[in-house]
Protein backbone atom coordinates (compact mmCIF):
# COMPACT_ATOMS: atom_id res chain seq x y z
CA UNK A 1 0.00 0.00 0.00
CA UNK A 2 1.10 3.65 0.18
CA UNK A 3 0.15 5.56 3.09
CA UNK A 4 1.42 8.96 3.99
CA UNK A 5 1.42 10.60 7.43
CA UNK A 6 1.52 13.89 8.16
CA UNK A 7 3.37 14.90 5.11
CA UNK A 8 4.70 18.75 5.18
CA UNK A 9 6.94 21.22 3.48
CA UNK A 10 7.25 24.68 3.42
CA UNK A 11 9.64 26.06 1.10
CA UNK A 12 10.78 29.02 3.24
CA UNK A 13 8.42 31.13 5.03
CA UNK A 14 5.41 29.62 2.30
CA UNK A 15 3.76 26.21 3.41
CA UNK A 16 3.44 24.19 0.12
CA UNK A 17 2.26 21.04 1.85
CA UNK A 18 0.30 20.49 5.56
CA UNK A 19 0.03 17.92 7.23
CA UNK A 20 -1.46 15.73 4.50
CA UNK A 21 -2.36 11.87 5.53
CA UNK A 22 -4.49 9.40 3.60
CA UNK A 23 -3.71 4.96 2.61
CA UNK A 24 -3.77 3.69 -1.12
CA UNK A 25 -5.14 0.29 -0.40
CA UNK A 26 -4.17 -3.01 -3.10
CA UNK A 27 -6.84 -3.57 -5.36
CA UNK A 28 -7.64 -0.05 -5.68
CA UNK A 29 -7.36 3.26 -7.78
CA UNK A 30 -7.07 6.76 -5.54
CA UNK A 31 -8.08 9.62 -7.11
CA UNK A 32 -5.50 12.16 -6.05
CA UNK A 33 -7.63 15.64 -6.85
CA UNK A 34 -6.71 19.71 -6.76
CA UNK A 35 -6.61 22.76 -8.40
CA UNK A 36 -2.95 24.02 -9.59
CA UNK A 37 -1.12 24.84 -6.76
CA UNK A 38 -2.80 22.66 -4.26
CA UNK A 39 0.45 20.42 -3.38
CA UNK A 40 -0.41 17.90 -5.67
CA UNK A 41 3.08 16.99 -7.15
CA UNK A 42 4.46 18.17 -3.86
CA UNK A 43 3.24 15.51 -1.84
CA UNK A 44 3.40 12.64 -4.82
CA UNK A 45 7.28 14.01 -4.82
CA UNK A 46 7.63 13.55 -1.12
CA UNK A 47 6.05 9.62 -1.30
CA UNK A 48 8.44 9.01 -3.95
CA UNK A 49 11.93 10.44 -1.60
CA UNK A 50 12.65 13.01 -4.30
CA UNK A 51 11.69 16.32 -2.02
CA UNK A 52 12.46 15.65 1.63
CA UNK A 53 9.76 16.48 3.73
CA UNK A 54 9.53 19.09 6.72
CA UNK A 55 7.23 17.20 8.70
CA UNK A 56 5.43 13.60 8.63
CA UNK A 57 6.90 10.56 6.48
CA UNK A 58 5.31 8.43 3.56
CA UNK A 59 5.80 4.92 2.93
CA UNK A 60 5.25 2.58 0.39
CA UNK A 61 4.90 -1.42 0.74
CA UNK A 62 5.38 -0.73 4.74
CA UNK A 63 8.90 1.49 3.95
CA UNK A 64 10.28 4.33 3.11
CA UNK A 65 10.70 4.41 -1.15
CA UNK A 66 14.43 4.88 -0.85
CA UNK A 67 14.69 2.47 1.59
CA UNK A 68 13.14 0.02 -1.37
CA UNK A 69 16.25 -2.18 -3.21
CA UNK A 70 15.41 -1.45 -7.18
CA UNK A 71 12.79 0.28 -6.64
CA UNK A 72 11.29 0.39 -9.99
CA UNK A 73 10.54 -3.83 -9.41
CA UNK A 74 8.23 -2.72 -7.23
CA UNK A 75 7.11 0.61 -7.38
CA UNK A 76 6.33 2.40 -11.08
CA UNK A 77 6.37 6.20 -11.11
CA UNK A 78 5.60 9.12 -14.34
CA UNK A 79 5.56 12.58 -12.42
CA UNK A 80 6.90 13.61 -15.81
CA UNK A 81 6.69 12.53 -18.80
CA UNK A 82 8.41 14.97 -20.32
CA UNK A 83 11.44 13.85 -18.65
CA UNK A 84 12.92 11.91 -21.42
CA UNK A 85 16.13 12.32 -23.25
CA UNK A 86 15.05 13.49 -26.39
CA UNK A 87 17.89 12.26 -28.61
CA UNK A 88 17.25 8.63 -27.54
CA UNK A 89 14.50 6.23 -29.29
CA UNK A 90 11.56 5.24 -27.13
CA UNK A 91 12.91 1.73 -27.54
CA UNK A 92 16.12 2.63 -26.28
CA UNK A 93 14.62 4.67 -23.52
CA UNK A 94 13.01 1.09 -22.75
CA UNK A 95 15.69 -0.55 -23.41
CA UNK A 96 18.35 1.37 -21.17
CA UNK A 97 15.19 1.10 -18.38
CA UNK A 98 15.09 -2.32 -18.68
CA UNK A 99 18.63 -3.33 -18.16
CA UNK A 100 18.71 -0.89 -15.02
CA UNK A 101 16.09 -2.93 -13.42
CA UNK A 102 17.12 -5.84 -14.39
CA UNK A 103 14.21 -7.24 -16.40
CA UNK A 104 14.50 -9.46 -19.80
CA UNK A 105 14.82 -7.30 -22.77
CA UNK A 106 12.11 -8.93 -25.08
CA UNK A 107 9.90 -6.94 -22.40
CA UNK A 108 10.35 -3.71 -24.45
CA UNK A 109 8.20 -5.03 -27.09
CA UNK A 110 5.37 -5.86 -25.21
CA UNK A 111 5.58 -3.08 -22.90
CA UNK A 112 5.55 -0.76 -26.80
CA UNK A 113 2.61 -2.87 -27.73
CA UNK A 114 0.47 -2.48 -24.54
CA UNK A 115 0.62 1.13 -24.40
CA UNK A 116 -0.15 1.64 -28.23
CA UNK A 117 3.20 2.48 -29.37
CA UNK A 118 3.92 1.08 -33.03
CA UNK A 119 7.30 -0.14 -34.26
CA UNK A 120 7.63 2.93 -36.18
CA UNK A 121 7.03 5.01 -32.93
CA UNK A 122 9.92 2.99 -30.87
CA UNK A 123 11.89 3.81 -33.84
CA UNK A 124 11.56 7.67 -33.46
CA UNK A 125 13.55 9.71 -31.41
CA UNK A 126 11.61 11.01 -27.94
CA UNK A 127 12.53 14.70 -29.26
CA UNK A 128 9.84 14.00 -31.87
CA UNK A 129 6.70 12.73 -29.85
CA UNK A 130 3.66 14.13 -28.92
CA UNK A 131 2.72 15.01 -25.33
CA UNK A 132 0.48 12.31 -25.87
CA UNK A 133 3.05 9.73 -27.03
CA UNK A 134 5.26 10.73 -24.52
CA UNK A 135 2.75 9.96 -21.69
CA UNK A 136 2.20 6.34 -23.02
CA UNK A 137 6.18 5.95 -23.59
CA UNK A 138 6.40 7.28 -19.18
CA UNK A 139 3.64 4.75 -18.44
CA UNK A 140 5.20 1.96 -20.37
CA UNK A 141 8.36 2.67 -18.53
CA UNK A 142 6.46 2.93 -15.58
CA UNK A 143 5.31 -0.45 -15.96
CA UNK A 144 8.47 -1.79 -16.95
CA UNK A 145 9.59 -3.65 -14.23
CA UNK A 146 6.11 -5.36 -13.48
CA UNK A 147 5.62 -3.33 -10.13
CA UNK A 148 2.61 -3.75 -7.54
CA UNK A 149 2.37 -0.28 -6.88
CA UNK A 150 1.68 2.99 -9.56
CA UNK A 151 1.96 6.24 -8.66
CA UNK A 152 1.19 8.57 -11.65
CA UNK A 153 0.91 12.21 -11.91
CA UNK A 154 -1.46 13.42 -14.57
CA UNK A 155 -0.87 10.74 -16.99
CA UNK A 156 -3.70 11.83 -19.01
CA UNK A 157 -2.58 15.01 -19.99
CA UNK A 158 -2.09 15.25 -23.83
CA UNK A 159 -4.21 11.86 -24.40
CA UNK A 160 -6.81 11.65 -27.20
CA UNK A 161 -10.63 10.65 -25.56
CA UNK A 162 -9.22 7.02 -27.21
CA UNK A 163 -6.27 7.17 -25.13
CA UNK A 164 -7.82 8.23 -22.41
CA UNK A 165 -9.93 5.39 -22.36
CA UNK A 166 -7.36 2.75 -22.81
CA UNK A 167 -5.48 4.31 -19.48
CA UNK A 168 -8.76 3.84 -17.47
CA UNK A 169 -9.16 -0.08 -18.59
CA UNK A 170 -5.34 -0.25 -17.91
CA UNK A 171 -5.19 1.21 -14.15
CA UNK A 172 -8.48 -0.45 -13.52
CA UNK A 173 -7.32 -3.74 -14.64
CA UNK A 174 -4.13 -3.53 -12.66
CA UNK A 175 -5.77 -2.48 -9.75
CA UNK A 176 -8.32 -5.66 -10.40
CA UNK A 177 -5.32 -7.69 -9.89
CA UNK A 178 -4.46 -6.44 -7.03
CA UNK A 179 -2.44 -3.83 -7.83
CA UNK A 180 -2.12 -0.06 -6.06
CA UNK A 181 -2.65 2.91 -8.02
CA UNK A 182 -2.56 6.62 -7.07
CA UNK A 183 -3.43 8.93 -9.64
CA UNK A 184 -3.37 12.33 -10.04
CA UNK A 185 -5.14 13.99 -12.43
CA UNK A 186 -7.54 17.04 -13.31
CA UNK A 187 -9.72 15.80 -15.52
CA UNK A 188 -12.63 14.59 -12.79
CA UNK A 189 -14.87 12.70 -14.87
CA UNK A 190 -12.07 10.25 -16.16
CA UNK A 191 -10.82 10.20 -12.35
CA UNK A 192 -14.84 9.51 -11.55
CA UNK A 193 -14.99 6.73 -13.90
CA UNK A 194 -12.03 4.97 -12.65
CA UNK A 195 -11.48 5.94 -8.98
CA UNK A 196 -12.28 3.61 -6.15
CA UNK A 197 -11.20 6.47 -3.84
CA UNK A 198 -10.78 9.86 -3.71
CA UNK A 199 -7.97 12.53 -1.71
CA UNK A 200 -9.08 15.92 -2.76
CA UNK A 201 -6.20 18.71 -1.63
CA UNK A 202 -6.93 22.50 -1.30
CA UNK A 203 -4.08 24.98 -0.23
CA UNK A 204 -2.18 22.29 0.91
CA UNK A 205 -4.25 20.85 3.05
CA UNK A 206 -6.67 17.71 2.88
CA UNK A 207 -10.62 18.88 1.99
CA UNK A 208 -11.90 15.70 1.87
CA UNK A 209 -11.07 11.92 1.13
CA UNK A 210 -13.46 8.49 0.94
CA UNK A 211 -15.13 6.57 -1.69
CA UNK A 212 -17.45 8.19 -4.36
CA UNK A 213 -20.66 7.11 -2.49
CA UNK A 214 -18.89 8.81 1.26
CA UNK A 215 -18.24 11.94 -0.19
CA UNK A 216 -21.15 12.45 -3.07
CA UNK A 217 -23.60 11.91 -0.18
CA UNK A 218 -25.36 14.45 1.91
CA UNK A 219 -24.67 13.93 5.55
CA UNK A 220 -27.58 13.32 7.46
CA UNK A 221 -30.20 13.73 4.58
CA UNK A 222 -32.88 11.40 3.41
CA UNK A 223 -35.25 11.28 0.45
CA UNK A 224 -38.89 10.51 1.42
CA UNK A 225 -41.86 9.32 -0.91
CA UNK A 226 -45.09 8.67 0.52
CA UNK A 227 -48.99 7.04 -1.23
CA UNK A 228 -50.15 10.06 0.72
CA UNK A 229 -47.73 13.02 0.44
CA UNK A 230 -49.93 15.25 2.97
CA UNK A 231 -49.89 12.38 5.64
CA UNK A 232 -46.36 12.28 5.10
CA UNK A 233 -45.44 15.56 5.57
CA UNK A 234 -47.73 15.63 8.77
CA UNK A 235 -46.02 12.51 10.12
CA UNK A 236 -42.61 14.12 10.00
CA UNK A 237 -44.02 16.86 11.11
CA UNK A 238 -45.34 15.84 14.54
CA UNK A 239 -42.39 13.78 15.08
CA UNK A 240 -39.91 17.00 14.81
CA UNK A 241 -38.47 16.22 11.50
CA UNK A 242 -38.06 18.89 9.10
CA UNK A 243 -39.33 18.29 6.00
CA UNK A 244 -38.55 20.29 2.61
CA UNK A 245 -40.63 19.50 -0.72
CA UNK A 246 -38.61 18.77 -3.41
CA UNK A 247 -41.11 19.59 -6.15
CA UNK A 248 -41.39 15.74 -7.49
CA UNK A 249 -43.49 14.42 -4.79
CA UNK A 250 -41.04 14.02 -2.08
CA UNK A 251 -39.10 15.27 0.91
CA UNK A 252 -36.03 15.65 1.63
CA UNK A 253 -35.58 15.25 5.43
CA UNK A 254 -32.97 16.07 7.95
CA UNK A 255 -32.97 13.02 9.74
CA UNK A 256 -31.53 9.23 9.53
CA UNK A 257 -33.76 6.15 7.50
CA UNK A 258 -34.72 4.80 11.10
CA UNK A 259 -36.25 8.39 12.38
CA UNK A 260 -38.40 8.95 9.02
CA UNK A 261 -39.60 5.18 9.30
CA UNK A 262 -40.46 5.35 13.07
CA UNK A 263 -42.38 8.72 11.92
CA UNK A 264 -44.35 7.06 9.15
CA UNK A 265 -44.92 4.02 10.84
CA UNK A 266 -46.68 5.71 13.87
CA UNK A 267 -49.17 7.45 11.83
CA UNK A 268 -49.71 4.54 9.94
CA UNK A 269 -48.38 6.41 6.59
CA UNK A 270 -46.83 4.11 3.27
CA UNK A 271 -44.09 5.02 2.17
CA UNK A 272 -43.02 4.71 -1.33
CA UNK A 273 -39.56 5.53 -1.19
CA UNK A 274 -37.14 6.05 1.24
CA UNK A 275 -33.18 6.82 0.48
CA UNK A 276 -30.31 8.62 1.45
CA UNK A 277 -29.64 11.83 -0.38
CA UNK A 278 -27.31 12.30 -2.58
CA UNK A 279 -25.26 15.69 -3.51
CA UNK A 280 -24.39 16.76 -7.08
CA UNK A 281 -21.55 15.44 -8.79
CA UNK A 282 -17.87 15.65 -8.32
CA UNK A 283 -16.91 18.16 -9.92
CA UNK A 284 -19.57 20.36 -7.98
CA UNK A 285 -17.96 18.65 -4.92
CA UNK A 286 -14.57 19.30 -6.00
CA UNK A 287 -15.66 22.97 -6.64
CA UNK A 288 -16.98 23.75 -3.51
CA UNK A 289 -14.40 21.87 -1.42
CA UNK A 290 -11.61 23.81 -3.76
CA UNK A 291 -13.18 27.42 -4.00
CA UNK A 292 -11.04 30.20 -2.30
CA UNK A 293 -7.60 31.03 -2.84
CA UNK A 294 -4.91 28.57 -2.98
CA UNK A 295 -1.97 29.42 -0.55
CA UNK A 296 0.76 27.19 -2.51
CA UNK A 297 2.85 27.17 -5.15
Amino acid sequence: MIEAIGLSKRYGDVPAVRDVSFRCEPGTVTGFLGPNGAGKSTTMRMICGLTPPTGGAATVKGVPYRRIANPGRHVGVLLDAAAQHPGRTGREVLTLTADLLGVERARVGRMMETVGLSPKAARRRVGGYSLGMRQRLGIAQALMGDPSVLILDEPANGLDPEGIFWMRTLLRDFADRGGTVLLSSHLLREVEAVADRFVVIAGGRIAAQGTKAELLTAPGGMVARGLDPEALEGALRRAGLAAEPDGAGAFAVRATAEQVGRAAAEAGVVLLELRQASGGGLEELFMTLTSGPQETR
